[in-house]
This record gives structure tokens, sequence and C-alpha cells, in this order.
């Protein structure tokens, strides 16, 4: 058997047996990872209650003699929301971002930087007042960027120059192209193109690069365009659509 400790976030939970629980855990040295503590439902020893969604863990874990699932042996609370769980609203935005990570693959590569995101994702919307929705597309958007997919949002994918003004964004290959060679090349016209307005792309190349206590959040049109752009990008990339709750592989 192996033991180790590392820090955790709780994606996901479920109650087996009368006093059991599963857990989704995203583990930051080790990604996301299926744990079972047994006993979890009722031990304070061990556990303290602090085995809810969102929190933030110091885990000691031992995997199974046959080696075929891991084991929380104890949990100590490192941090978790105070005021999150009495909004609506930032409850839905948490649940939606929680839902996205749970529907990826996130390994021990770039678990560490997924950790922080979701980290700092958590403090933002419980230290804030009013999060607008289109907080959840900007989340997908870093995330998938941390992940290795990065669009680019900075230089025309044709011609090389540094974009500064309206542009054609391709969500099919992630990347911009100035209005010259949109025109030249008709890529207005083809299905995964669509044009994306100057401010709304000065906010994009921000939240692609930045986690979510450095962002500003746009209003009305931008916040539309930005909103667009992300879910057609993490649509073709990712593979996932929101529907009726939950993302979709598609």
């Amino acid at each position: 058997m192996t033991e180790w400790n590392d820090q955790a976030l709780v994606i996901r939970k479920g109650l087996f047996h009368e006093a059991d629980l599963w857990l989704k855990l995203l583990c930051r040295h080790r990604g996301i990872l299926t744990i079972f503590a047994f006993g979890g439902a009722r031990s304070k020893k061990r556990f303290c209650g602090c085995l809810d969604i969102f929190n933030s863990l110091h885990c000691r874990v031992k995997s199974s003699r046959n080696g075929e699932f891991l084991n929380l042996q104890e949990a100590a609370l490192i941090d978790g929301p105070q005021n999150l769980r009495h909004s609506w609203n930032a409850m839905g935005l948490a649940a939606n971002c929680l839902r996205f990570v749970d529907a990826l693959e996130i390994g021990a590569d770039n678990a560490t930087e997924c950790y922080d995101l979701l980290e700092d994702m958590r403090i933002m919307l419980d230290t804030r007042a009013q999060t607008p929705a289109v907080a959840a597309f900007f989340f997908r958007l870093r995330l998938a960027s941390e992940m290795g997919f990065r669009p680019e949002l900075k230089f025309c994918g044709r011609c090389g120059r540094k974009i500064g003004g309206d542009a054609i964004f391709r969500a099919d290959d992630g990347r911009m192209f100035c209005l010259d060679c949109a025109d030249r090349s008709a890529f207005s016209s083809q299905r995964h193109a669509m044009r994306i307005p100057w401010s709304s792309l000065q906010i994009l190349q921000l939240v692609s690069q930045k986690n979510p206590s450095q962002w500003n959040f746009p209003d009305g049109e931008d916040a539309r365009y930005c909103a667009r752009a992300i879910d057609g990008f993490t649509q073709y990339h990712l593979g996932l659509v929101w529907e009726n709750g939950f993302f979709r592989h598609v």
C-alpha cells in the first residue's frame, strides 16, 4: 500500500452505504481523483465535518491493499467559503465552474495551475458582492488556457501583425484574423468564425492570462461577444456543451 499527503479541493461528493462517502477531489499535485472516505458522513475525529463542496483540505490518502481504490485516512480544513452558500447567484456560478472542472481530465501535469485557478475563483465568488454570469465563461477560457488550449488573441493568424482593432475569431483553430485578411479569405461566412469588437478582444486577452481576482467584468454587448466566443471555442476544442445543468461531451 502507498500513502501520500496533498492539498485538495472538493469537487463532488456522494453517500454510499449509511456512513461512507465518495469524493471527487482536485488534488494540487495529482489532478482529479475519486477517493473514498469510510465513515466520512459521521466521523468528527478524522474529518471534522470538513468534507463539503468547495472546501480546500489537507488530505492523507492511502491506497487499498489491492490498489483498486484510494482511501481518505484523514482530512483537515485549510479554507472554505464563508459567504458563498448564502448567495444563490454565486452558488450557481460556483456549481457551473465545478461541473466544468469535473468534466475535464485534469492530470498531474497541470494540476497545480488548475488548483490555484479554482481556489482563486472560489475566493473571488466568496468575497465579491455581485458577480455577473459571464464569469463562468471566463473561467472556462482560463482553465482551457492552463490545460494547453490558450487561443492566440494578439496576432493575426494569417499575416502575423499585432491586432489593434475589431477582428475575426475562428473558434475551430483558436486564432484571430485582422479584418484585411478576413475579407480576403471570406472568413466571416464560415461556420466557426465570428467578428469580435476590439473592446471585447481586449477583455478576452486579459482573461486568458490572468486569474479571477484580476478580471474586470464587462457589461452589455462586450459580455455577450465574450461569452459567445468562449462558448464556441470550448465546444470545439474541449468537446463540452452546457445542457440541462450539466456539461455534455459532443
